[in-house]
């Protein structure tokens, strides 16, 4: 069966993988985690777009895949039209921050974004922020290292980052002026959204991308007829850094131990 293959610049694109998963249970998956050239989202366009090319290129290369999800908010921004044009007959399905969804939901108009530099600085991003100008006050909350220390499962320094970002995401609340909604600008967030949730009020939205990314893939799937229909999906890991710890953080941040018949491998 071919694989729908999935990236990131680390481990964060798990947090859309375990939503593809739950969406296509029948379907298989490799995801590439390309650690060894991470941070995506502290990197210039020009070297997010060529690790993008150089990882595409091994996902099809090597597996043929039928569908690409780019699990990354910086390599959306900074690649998916270059990627699009260079193998127009791949279906490939991106992710921007969900401001629409946020602003439709929010009451008072007011929303932060917590996102990397590299995603808040795209002519991208501008421009969906532009959008709605005029109707909601989007504040940008740059979260510098934060990815670093999921990556590393530094717990003491997630902690202290979540506390800072959130700080300066505030303040909370329903009265005018103040956020009800945050959006989770970037794919590694989501996994530490308990730890966020605890310097924020019970009432306080988060949202994120995984969702609405595995519902567009099921519809581009099933537009071109390329949908499974049976049988259990599969899961390959690749990346390009330690193995090990994409291993661990598969096992830990998608909450189940790496499928049996689905081994880890490397890749350049």
């Amino acid at each position: 069966m071919p694989h729908i293959g999935v990236f990131d610049s680390g481990v964060g694109g798990l947090s859309v993988l375990a939503a593809l998963r739950a969406e296509l249970q029948h379907e298989s998956f490799v995801y590439f985690a390309d650690t060894a050239f991470a941070p995506y989202g502290e990197r210039g366009d020009a070297y997010v777009t060529e690790r993008s090319r150089q990882v595409a290129a091994q996902l099809i290369d090597a597996h043929g895949i039928k569908a690409l999800v780019v699990a990354c908010n910086t390599a959306t921004t900074a690649a998916i039209h270059l990627l699009r044009s260079e193998h127009p007959a791949l279906p490939i399905v991106g992710l921007e921050p969900a401001l629409k969804p946020a602003v439709a939901t929010s009451r008072t108009g007011h929303i932060s974004v917590m996102a990397t530099r590299g995603t808040l600085a795209s002519a991208k991003y501008a421009a969906l922020r532009d959008s709605f100008a005029g109707t909601a006050t989007v504040r940008a909350v740059p979260c510098d290292g934060l990815v670093k220390a999921i990556e590393g499962f530094d717990t003491a320094a997630i902690e202290a980052l979540c506390a800072r970002y959130m700080a300066e995401a505030g303040p909370f609340g329903h009265a005018t002026g103040e956020v009800d909604t945050v959006v989770l600008g970037c794919t590694h967030y989501p996994l530490v959204k308990s730890e966020l949730q605890r310097h924020a009020p019970p009432s306080l939205r988060f949202i994120d991308t995984g969702a609405p990314v595995a519902q567009q893939t099921r519809r581009v799937l099933a537009s071109l007829g390329q949908l499974a229909d049976g049988g259990q999906g599969g899961l390959l890991l690749q990346g390009s850094g330690d193995l090990a710890v994409l291993e661990a953080a598969a096992a830990h941040w998608l909450r189940q131990p790496r499928p049996s018949d689905a081994p880890a491998t490397a890749a350049a």
